[in-house]
């Protein structure tokens, strides 16, 4: 599905369908076929498919070809089925606008159109846009591991009570729980790996006229992503220690069981 925007009073106005594609600023592809990718061939700018998007050579996500640069990124999001997963997002920035590529749905794709003259530093040239919508992904992570982190909050509760540390199915549930948690928190990591690695790359990489001016919101931008990776290493020892626990209590309610077993025995 191709959505174009046009920039209009700060903000962006979506095209209508099947309109003329040459004063959109953003260009956003959602598992384009081939009509869509001719489309965007036509302005002259290449699609790249799934298979080269998930190529983990960071040269093959990370290039300039002539006056775009290309940016892959992996970010979590929705399958077809609703299933959480992390995909790679193809970041396409020219002078005259910012292409998207995706295959699944990572929220802050859906959340940032009705928000995008109001985040970062709005939405008026495909630069400005480019780092705009990084933010909103940025924030959209740091959420992600701020309910990893409650997750983690209340099953850490549920071990340590002991009323229900004799309960084997709450265990259980709670492992399970821990699990959830920590996919959601490797998933996170590598989005912040990646982003990371895209924003030093452009920073590199942009001569545009008007660039320059942005460096100070790229360096604010890479700040996040540290703090954000400090913050998923703590919780990923958070992980390893509830999972400690919640296996410790599993194995002291098997050897009482054991007790029991041998004393009827």
């Amino acid at each position: 599905m191709l959505t174009a925007y046009r920039h209009a009073d700060g903000a962006l106005a979506r095209l209508d369908p099947g309109q003329d594609l040459s004063g959109a600023i953003w260009i956003d592809l959602d598992r384009p076929d081939a009509d869509e990718t001719a489309r965007l061939a036509a302005l002259g700018v290449p699609v790249p498919t799934l298979a080269d998007m998930e190529e983990i050579e960071l040269s093959a996500r990370l290039y300039r070809e002539g006056d775009l640069t290309f940016l892959t990124a992996v970010l979590p999001g929705r399958s077809d089925t609703d299933a959480p997963l992390a995909g790679p997002v193809t970041f396409i920035l020219g002078p005259a606008r910012l292409v998207t590529v995706r295959h699944h749905s990572p929220r802050p794709f859906q959340t940032y159109p009705d928000r995008a003259g109001r985040v970062g530093v709005g939405c008026a040239d495909p630069d400005r846009l480019f780092l705009s919508l990084v933010d909103e992904i940025i924030g959209r992570l740091a959420d992600l591991l701020e309910g990893a982190g409650k997750g983690l909050d209340r099953i850490a509760a549920q071990v340590y009570r002991e009323a229900e540390a004799t309960d084997g199915p709450a265990l259980h549930a709670a492992l399970q729980g821990i699990g959830r948690e920590a996919e959601t928190i490797g998933r996170v990591r590598l989005s912040l790996l990646t982003l990371d690695r895209a924003l030093s790359f452009y920073s590199l990489s942009q001569s545009r006229k008007g660039a320059d001016s942005l460096r100070g919101t790229v360096k604010t931008l890479l700040r996040d992503l540290g703090a954000l990776e400090v913050h998923a290493d703590f919780l990923s020892a958070r992980v390893s220690m509830a999972t400690e626990a919640t296996l410790g209590m599993i194995n002291l309610q098997q050897n009482q069981t054991i007790k029991i077993v041998s004393v009827m025995a």
